[in-house]
């Protein structure tokens, strides 16, 4: 008999092994199905996307006058359903949290935190002293949102924007009344119309401004950026632009009521600000022209000191244009209620203190005067008289220092010039920024723009007009902007180093330095869009974010937008705290992708107003 191969499988063995395999393939096969079931739900895109966001964050506006206020990423599908609320969470200088902000009274619906009018009273009005930026502290902070007008309605679009602007969204007619001779604001009936007239320019801006080409070339590119001091409604930065001029205006906040609001609903740049002993927030060589109409800056006291300032921002070869008093005070004195002693005194200190900075009177003719600021000043120090400035000098920084001994050399005719290398840059001035660096930043910003303009209506429709850039480094964002309607006002903060501000103006833009933890020199409602990178960050163990976020609320007009770019971390600390605001968002992607640790918070402040009493 044959002895069974103990190695040969028994006929239960092949039964248990067969069962075991159909377990085995048949749970694979679920597996394989659930996988399958569950990726294809994950990655179904829902038929409109607009409706998944507007269920998690619509920005819709059911109020009376509201405008096109929505976010709408439907062309962002990566970044649609962003949520990292239980997942990060970070120490950050804040004292208000997941709290509901209550609307201030309406008495602070044009509160200026850094120029209130009464707390100004208590400084000094030598040399309008108590003009200047006066801050409050910390403990006397309003914890609330500041009201736009009862009757707000969404400002008139740029270019009309330039001559008229709604009653109801600055209800105030002292301008009209007090300045009726001067043509600078006129009311009709529900809205305000700016004829362009100014104090020494009642027939109106353009036509001054055509006296001015006469005498010196605004055409060409030569000249890009100019400021104004003591602009009224800024009419002369108005009508420079279509000259492809970009005008800083700025006037003090006093019995002119708002006329740097009014400029700023107008979508003209403005500041409140004032030369006095303090030296401008605006760094050397800036403006390639400065300009006083009737501005009340008593330039022939003080040893020359505000001549002096004008001086240490212009660039070399700007000019500097007066008319009003005393220029042509042989025909308008009388009118002027002064003597014509005095303002041939007047006059003839003005000359000599120009001659001293060795600036060239180029003419004078009829209402105006030029002059021109040297192209270098190494040949005229040695004659140059030292002037007693210890509150404007500072630091051995060409940006604050009050002497100007070389040029910063030549620049670009706009508009190559904003996307030329700055002088700072080529020189070697600005440590770690080189000629490469600005290349990469601005291809960086041509990336950065096009992401945006997936965002439906961001860039589009002239929804903006007055936009500022909260952290501008190099001006990328702003150069970028430059193709559309719109103006940037760059902001470099105190802290920044390397100061890139100077680099900003040679580029052929305009900004200021700021200090985050303060209150900006503006008026309530008066940007259409912030851009914020990295500036929460800088901020974050300076001073309680709250604050600055409840500032760009006060800034911000209603249906504004804010773009945030910082950490998830920070964020997210950022969206609980704007929560309580009245303000809808959305966290998304980088625009290199989800890997890249920075993310991007859009946001949309609401419209809402305040009660009519």
């Amino acid at each position: 008999m044959a002895k069974e191969y103990s190695g040969s499988p028994k006929p239960h063995q092949l039964e248990s092994k067969r069962k075991r395999l159909t377990w085995v393939l048949g749970v694979s096969g679920l597996c394989i199905l659930f996988y399958v079931l569950g990726a294809w739900q994950t990655t179904t895109t829902p038929i409109n996307q607009s409706e998944v966001y507007t269920t998690r964050v619509s920005c819709n506006i059911n109020a009376p006058q509201a405008g096109d206020g929505e976010l709408n990423p439907s062309s962002l599908s990566s970044s649609a359903a962003l949520d990292f609320e239980s997942h990060h969470q970070i120490e950050i200088n804040s004292t208000v949290s997941l709290h509901e902000f209550p609307p201030c009274d309406m008495s602070y619906s044009d509160i200026t935190p850094c120029q209130d009018p009464v707390r100004s009273r208590k400084f000094d009005r030598e040399m309008a002293k108590y003009r200047e930026r006066h801050c409050p502290k910390s403990e006397e902070l309003l914890r609330c949102l500041i009201p736009a007008p009862p009757k707000y309605k969404t400002p008139f679009k740029w270019p009309q924007s330039r001559d008229y602007a709604w009653y109801d969204n600055i209800p105030h007619k002292e301008l009209s009344i007090e300045k009726a001779g001067q043509n600078w604001i006129q009311v009709e009936g529900h809205r305000f119309r700016f004829p362009g007239g100014g104090t020494t320019f009642p027939n109106g801006a353009d036509a001054y401004i055509d006296n001015i080409n006469e005498l010196i070339p605004l055409t060409g590119g030569n000249i890009r950026t100019a400021v104004d001091t003591g602009c009224g409604v800024a009419s002369w930065g108005a009508y420079l632009l279509k000259r492809d001029i970009l005008t800083m205006s700025f006037a003090r906040r006093d019995t002119h009521e708002a006329q740097v609001q009014f400029a700023l609903e107008r979508g003209v740049p403005a500041m409140i600000g004032v030369i006095s002993s303090k030296r401008l927030p605006y760094p050397a060589r800036a403006f390639d022209m400065a300009h006083c109409s009737g501005c009340l800056i008593p330039w022939y006291m003080y040893d020359g000191l505000y001549l002096l300032e004008v001086d240490r921002v212009l660039r070399p070869g700007g000019y500097w244009i007066l008319s009003g008093p005393p220029i042509h005070w042989k025909k308008y004195w009388r009118g002027w209620e002064r003597t014509k002693e005095d303002l041939k005194q007047e006059q003839d200190t003005i000359e000599d203190i120009a001659k001293r900075l060795c600036w060239k009177k180029l003419i004078e003719k009829n209402d105006l005067a030029i002059w021109q600021k040297p192209i270098n000043h190494i040949d005229c120090n040695k004659s140059k008289v030292v002037y007693k400035t210890p509150q404007i000098c500072g630091p051995d920084n060409p940006d604050t220092a009050c002497s100007d001994e070389v040029a910063g050399g030549a620049l670009e005719k706009w508009p190559e010039r904003a996307f030329s290398v700055p002088p700072r840059i080529s020189s070697g001035s600005l440590s770690g920024i080189t000629a490469e660096k600005l290349r990469e930043d601005n291809e960086l910003w041509k990336d950065r723009m096009t992401y945006y303009k997936k965002i439906d209506g961001l860039l589009h429709k002239g929804r903006y007009r007055n936009v500022m850039d909260m952290n501008a480094y190099l001006g990328g964002f702003a150069a970028a902007m430059s193709k559309y309607p719109v103006w940037v006002m760059n902001v470099v903060p105190f802290h920044s180093n390397p100061d890139t501000l100077g680099a900003i103006y040679e580029r052929g833009l305009i900004g200021t330095y700021q200090d985050w933890c303060e209150a900006f020199s503006t008026y309530p409602r008066t940007y259409d869009l912030i851009h914020a990178s990295g500036v929460f960050s800088i901020y974050q163990d300076r001073c309680d974010i709250t604050n600055i976020l409840l500032e760009m609320d006060r800034i911000l007009r209603p249906e504004g937008t804010v773009i945030f770019r910082d950490t998830v971390e920070m964020l997210v600390k950022i969206r609980s705290i704007t929560e309580g605001m009245r303000w809808k968002s959305q966290i998304m992607d980088h625009e290199s992708g989800p890997f890249n640790p920075e993310k991007i918070l859009f946001a949309v402040k609401t419209y809402w107003t305040g009660a009519a009493k």
